[in-house]
């Protein structure tokens, strides 16, 4: 049963031209008739079954104009780390008795860092924290020595992309509530990311067969790229 708000938003938006994000964020903007701040969120299909072999794209950006989110984020580290770790920022710091208690069920956070030395023992929760995509990383900056830059990353408005078996990326670039400079800048930031990504996955042909905008409770809208990917 659709609600009265969702009845009186603009129907088959996805048949219209694609259009520029400029043009298309005042109508993102007006479709925000929730009353909450709505996130404004991308979507890509990429051209992933390549001929030889399958691209897997996964990566962090840092968001320019933040991400509009607070970011609970955990620190798994040696004692002699743990000072650095909170006045970093982070919201929880640990050693082996915070890894135990994950190993219990005891995720209260969003985001996990950890030091080199520390991963060894973590990743043996490969089976607690891989499927709620927790588990630290090196290649996403989350297996790091510098845990300062790392927690600054998370709570300043970072960005995982990443596709699943069926070439689709979802990312959010933001909140209603950003002005539209915000908006575009972090729109450029994952696009200028998955240009690095073509090239560095050698992709024949286009990368982004389709780009849609829309908002956490909108209609989406076919964006227009500037550039060929």
């Amino acid at each position: 049963m659709r609600s009265k708000r969702f009845k009186k938003l603009p129907e088959k938006t996805k048949d219209l031209p694609s259009e520029k994000i400029e043009k298309l964020l005042s109508e993102i903007k007006k479709n925000c008739t929730t009353k909450f701040d709505e996130s404004v969120d991308l979507s890509f299909q990429i051209n992933n079954k390549q001929k030889k072999n399958e691209i897997n794209i996964r990566t962090v950006v840092n968001l320019p104009g933040g991400s509009g989110k607070k970011i609970k984020v955990a620190v798994v580290c040696e004692d002699s780390k743990s000072s650095e770790a909170k006045n970093a920022g982070a919201d929880i710091v640990g050693g082996d008795e915070f890894i135990e208690k994950i190993k219990n069920g005891e995720m209260d956070f969003e985001k996990l860092i950890c030091t080199p030395s520390m991963m060894v023992k973590l990743s043996k929760l490969g089976k607690v924290l891989g499927p709620k995509g927790l588990m630290p990383n090196p290649k996403l900056g989350s297996v790091t020595e510098n845990l300062k830059e790392a927690i600054t990353n998370a709570k300043s408005g970072q960005a995982e992309i990443r596709n699943d078996k069926d070439g689709n990326i979802g990312v959010s670039i933001g909140k209603k509530s950003f002005n539209d400079d915000k908006l575009i800048k972090n729109f450029n930031a994952i696009i200028e990311t998955l240009e690095k990504e073509k090239s560095n996955n050698t992709i024949k042909g286009e990368l982004i067969k389709s780009a849609f905008i829309t908002s956490t409770m909108g209609v989406a809208y076919k964006i227009k790229l500037v550039k060929n990917f």
